[in-house]
């Protein structure tokens, strides 16, 4: 065969092998070329296998490992939690009616005054309505005997003739005060000294209330007692035992102060004249603690 006739077949043979070659270079560009995705593989029947070793917690016979029981979180103290009287309601005390409230104020007056015996120049009768009647009207300077929360003293008034002149009328006899007088209101006085002024003073708020109920019934709705009760307290301590002499006059039955300054004073001071200076200055110390007391309550 001549070198003609054999050249067709040899280009065949070399386009076929470019072919190729081009062929398998695009498939490998192509796989190249293509994200590679990693298959996890499911196991289905197969359990998963734990690499560490399961702990059990020790037998009664093995030791116990100190670092596993410090490493649990502690438990509060029971300290901490609440008490059973923490959580207990507060006992409100109930207060009486006012009719029905006599028993329960002498129950009270007995636990704060320590001499049990000066009870008894207490009246017991209708005590709230007797209190709040009598520092009204000691407020406003009269003394309404009837409405007294105190029992009468058992010794009457007395006073000493001074000057004896037959010549003189009636009008001009003298007197003075005598001191039997002061001593019939030393057990009145021994009944303010034996008062624990602090529990009064709480006590006093527990009672308003009823007291207030009380005042209400004078026809007073827009007053308030605490007010009359400063009024009474203050009017005390501001009295003064007159320095000049005290001396007595009898122009009727009853006694006059001879000094005008002194009978022109309402009947609310005479009285604190007639109790006398020391007895006066005791009283005067026990109000200005109940008043210091009930000031700095309010």
């Amino acid at each position: 065969m001549s070198s003609d006739e054999t050249k067709p077949s040899s280009w065949a043979l070399v386009t076929v092998i470019i072919v190729i070659v081009i062929g398998v270079f695009l498939a490998w560009k192509f796989l190249l070329s293509e994200p590679k995705v990693e298959e996890t593989p499911v196991v289905i029947d197969e359990p998963a296998v734990i690499e560490a070793p399961l702990e059990f917690p020790p037998t009664i016979d093995e030791p116990i490992d100190e670092s596993f029981t410090t490493s649990l979180p502690e438990e509060p103290a029971q300290t901490e939690m609440p008490t059973q009287e923490l959580l207990e309601p507060e006992i409100i005390p109930i207060t009486p009616i006012l009719d029905d409230s006599d028993s329960w104020v002498q129950e009270k007056l007995s636990a704060i005054i320590w001499r049990k015996e000066l009870l008894e120049l207490l009246i017991d009768d209708d005590m709230i309505r007797r209190f709040v009647v009598f520092v009204d009207n000691f407020a406003q300077g009269s003394v309404v005997y009837s409405h007294s929360p105190f029992v009468k003293p058992t010794s009457s008034f007395s006073a000493k003739q001074e000057l004896v002149d037959n010549t003189l009328n009636k009008e001009s006899q003298i007197f003075e005060l005598d001191e039997a007088s002061f001593k019939r209101f030393a057990l009145y006085v021994d009944l303010f000294r034996a008062v624990d002024t602090e529990t009064l003073v709480e006590w006093y708020q527990e009672l308003r209330p009823l007291i207030v109920q009380a005042y209400s019934e004078l026809g007073y709705p827009d007053k308030q007692f605490d007010e009359v009760l400063q009024a009474s307290i203050t009017k005390v301590l501001d009295l003064e035992f007159p320095k000049e002499s005290t001396e007595l006059i009898r122009p009727s039955v009853m006694y006059q102060y001879k000094s005008p300054e002194i009978e022109a004073l309402d009947d609310a001071d005479k009285l604190m004249l007639r109790i006398g200076k020391d007895n006066l200055l005791v009283i005067k110390s026990v109000l200005l603690e109940i008043n210091e007391k009930l000031n700095k309550g309010n």
